[in-house]
């Protein structure tokens, strides 16, 4: 029987490439995204993409900035299939007026906050509560967050960090009240990404880290599928992972053959949350 998964924020980047991986290990992804579905969209694209790389795609049309779209989702999952394994909170949002985060927070708007903590964090959460809902009821299931190295180290702007630090967090604490539901959590760091706006871009790296041995969208959802389906994901519950660590251990590469390195020193090395 299929697995099934959901990637939140999945018509492009990260979470295609995450839900593109999982496609290929025949599972069924439900993919939302702001953009409609039916109509040709990127999210009915990469929907299609994950059916043809063997799974089965389902493109969903949500705002995340509104809980009863989210709850929506998870609706729709419990009536059409018999649980959840997975979900991927990976939405996220520009502020108003996005061209880099070049400007300090006291010359950004306040409102920048809906965006990079509502979206970014609030929304994961909410998904996460309808999530635990259907998985603590069938004792198995794992939630993992994309969260990112702007938690150890200044990247991008302070609500950036502040979101990703909270993402952390949010996984650590609810390992511990689902501890013996059969439900982990994770939070997961990858590095640079070579997505189509990181590519599109032109530029030769971000922060100071070369475009050229940056992961590919795909690569991080290798190392997604791997923690999925590990059987010992449960001693990782709670905890924070590099994804280019974690490769490693389960021995993957990435599309391309390379093999990415972990940003952890870069950032000040040291413990993360969790057991690893």
């Amino acid at each position: 029987m299929s697995k099934i998964a959901l990637v939140t924020g999945a018509s492009r980047g990260v979470g295609k490439g995450i839900a593109l991986a999982l496609g290929a290990a025949g599972w069924t992804v439900y993919l939302t995204g702001r953009g409609t579905d039916g109509d040709g969209g990127p999210l009915d694209v990469a929907a299609a993409e994950v059916s043809a790389r063997g799974g089965t795609g389902i493109a969903v049309r949500c705002d995340h900035r509104d809980d009863a779209q989210i709850a929506a989702v998870f609706t729709r999952i419990a009536t059409e299939q018999d649980g959840l394994d997975l979900l991927v909170n990976n939405v996220w949002a520009n502020p108003d007026g996005f061209a880099g985060f070049g400007d300090p927070f006291w010359r950004r708007p306040v409102a920048d906050w809906d965006t990079l903590i509502g979206v970014g964090l609030r929304a994961h959460y909410v998904a996460s509560v309808e999530a635990a809902r259907l998985m603590v009821a069938r004792g198995s299931g794992v939630i993992a967050n994309i969260s990112s190295f702007g938690t150890r180290g200044y990247l991008h702007s302070v609500l950036y960090g502040m979101s990703k630090a909270g993402l952390d967090k949010m996984a650590a604490d609810m390992a511990v009240e689902l501890r013996d539901t059969g439900v982990s959590t994770l939070s997961l760091w990858p590095g640079i990404v070579r997505t189509e706006q990181v590519l599109a871009m032109g530029v030769e790296d971000i922060e100071g880290f070369p475009i050229a041995g940056a992961e590919t969208p795909e690569f991080v959802g290798r190392v997604v599928l791997a923690l999925a389906t590990d059987p010992q994901v449960g001693a990782r519950s709670g905890s924070t992972v590099i994804t280019a660590e974690a490769a490693l251990e389960y021995g993957i590469t990435d599309i391309d053959g390379g093999q990415p390195i972990s940003h952890r020193t870069a950032f000040g090395g040291g413990a993360l949350f969790g057991v690893r």
